[in-house]
């Protein structure tokens, strides 16, 4: 009987739980579904919400138009929440646009990545033999298949370092630079030296989820973010899951080492596990970082991007003198999510130095004139018995908070699985390894969508599900 506050991690594993057949009972103390992974409508709420002075001014239109992504994510076409979304049928309660296009940064200005063939040719980024050289290394990662080592031209895919692939291939610092960020979307340089398989393969999803659009690899759902906890309350609904919300969590009761309920309001919800996000449980959270973003409303499309009325933005670490990107989401009213004539544009990045406004500013450059900024720094929060270091800048397997690794499944556990803070990417794939690493230590079996598809059917019958 998992128990479970809700970010977006917790309404995704409520329902696929639910599917699974657990009971589920899903409490929140706020007054809406998914934590920080909410919109926030109308309007006057986000001023409030940031402590602005006085009410929006007229020109930002009817305050209930708006709905404000206090986190800014895309996701990839091709990706993992999409597969979740299509496999649990979440899909009937959502509508998605693709966005229009991404861009890079370098030198000053933002450039568009290439999206097709055509595109890569015409395109100011590269020089005329960088592009053969480019075009060459494109078609290896399409062909490369891991399990085949006809396709590995000499590479082992476990050993040789991605560096060494950009050297094989010959390719300059601008074009690594726009490759290891704008399409592997690795937020620094450490994946250079290591092993090539996890970057080709992040390249192979960037390629597949622009080949089912076109313009974008990336797909944004109409009304803001919002609806994805929403989409997945109400899957946990349909197979009996129960909801509370404005419900103050009070205490985590604990037995002999082990969850056994939570209280809320003098009555304890009892439960056999636990899944809640970080603010929740502070003393068993260590902070690994912050990430600044900065909400602007702005009266006008991105300069130099087309007139697009929705685009990503993506500013390499390098251009900039940083260890890690910056990034930008602009969204629209065409998403039903500004009034008419109205844009969105979100700015973040992980903080480096203790002056992170002066670090965004070059990205916020890019936006100017801006109406109204909203500026939050949040910290990151990771279970405390993370195993090793270098899983806070790349989310590697999180461990459980009771015990060491592997201990998920340990009857003498705590039963008390944490998920981690959003971090500054602007696509869902790590909070999805997140899901899938809490579901394994919950279930002790591997997350697989054609098991869950199984279960389902076997639990209501093909019929029903027509």
């Amino acid at each position: 009987v998992p128990c479970i506050p809700s970010s977006l991690q917790e309404c995704i594993l409520s329902g696929i739980m639910s599917v699974n057949g657990k009971k589920v009972l899903h409490m929140d103390r706020n007054s809406y579904y998914g934590g920080e992974s909410a919109s926030i409508t109308p309007l006057e709420d986000l001023y409030k919400r940031f402590n602005l002075p006085g009410t929006p001014p007229e020109s930002m239109g009817r305050g209930r138009d708006w709905n404000v992504d206090l986190i800014p994510k895309f996701l990839m076409a091709n990706g993992q929440l999409v597969k979740m979304l299509l496999y649990t049928e979440v899909t009937r309660y959502l509508d998605f646009k693709v966005i229009e296009g991404s861009f890079v940064y370098k030198g000053g200005k933002i450039y568009k990545v290439p999206s097709t063939e055509a595109e890569a040719l015409a395109s100011s980024l590269m020089g005329l033999f960088e592009k053969r050289r480019f075009r060459k290394f494109l078609v290896y990662v399409a062909n490369f298949d891991e399990n085949d080592p006809k396709t590995f031209e000499g590479v082992d895919p476990k050993k040789t370092t991605m560096r060494d692939v950009y050297k094989k291939f010959d390719l300059g610092q601008d074009v690594i630079d726009f490759t290891g960020h704008a399409l592997a979307l690795y937020r620094t340089d450490d994946y250079l030296d290591q092993p090539c398989q996890e970057t080709i393969n992040r390249i192979k999803l960037y390629s597949e989820s622009l080949a089912r659009y076109g313009k974008s690899p990336y797909l944004y759902p109409l009304y803001g973010l919002g609806e994805l906890p929403q989409g997945f309350a109400r899957l946990s609904a349909i197979y009996g899951g129960t909801y509370m919300l404005n419900k103050p969590i009070e205490e985590i009761v604990i037995e002999n080492g082990k969850v056994v309920g939570v209280k809320s309001e003098g009555e304890v919800a009892r439960c056999k596990q636990l899944i809640c996000d970080p603010s929740y449980v502070s003393d068993r959270v260590t902070k690994v970082g912050q990430v600044i973003r900065v909400i602007c409303i702005l009266s006008h499309p991105i300069k130099n991007t087309n007139d697009a009325n929705s685009c990503q933005i993506i500013i390499p670490q390098n251009q900039v003198n940083r260890k890690s990107d910056i990034y930008v989401c602009m969204i629209s009213s065409a998403h039903n999510v500004a009034a008419q004539g109205k844009y969105i544009a979100i700015a973040s990045t992980t903080v480096e130095t203790p002056d992170p406004e002066k670090e965004i500013k070059p990205a916020l450059d890019l936006l100017e004139p801006i109406e109204q900024k909203f500026v939050s720094i949040s910290d990151l929060f990771a279970p405390t018995d993370l195993g090793t270091e270098s899983q806070v800048s790349e989310p590697g397997p999180a461990e459980g908070a009771g015990g060491a690794p592997g201990h998920g499944r340990d009857p003498l556990s705590l039963q008390i699985f944490i998920s981690r803070t959003y971090d500054a990417t602007t696509h869902f794939e790590t909070t999805c390894d997140d899901i899938k690493d809490i579901y394994k230590r919950m279930m002790g079996s591997d997350f697989d969508f054609e098991e869950m598809k199984r279960k389902k059917n076997d639990i209501y019958g093909e019929e029903e599900q027509q």
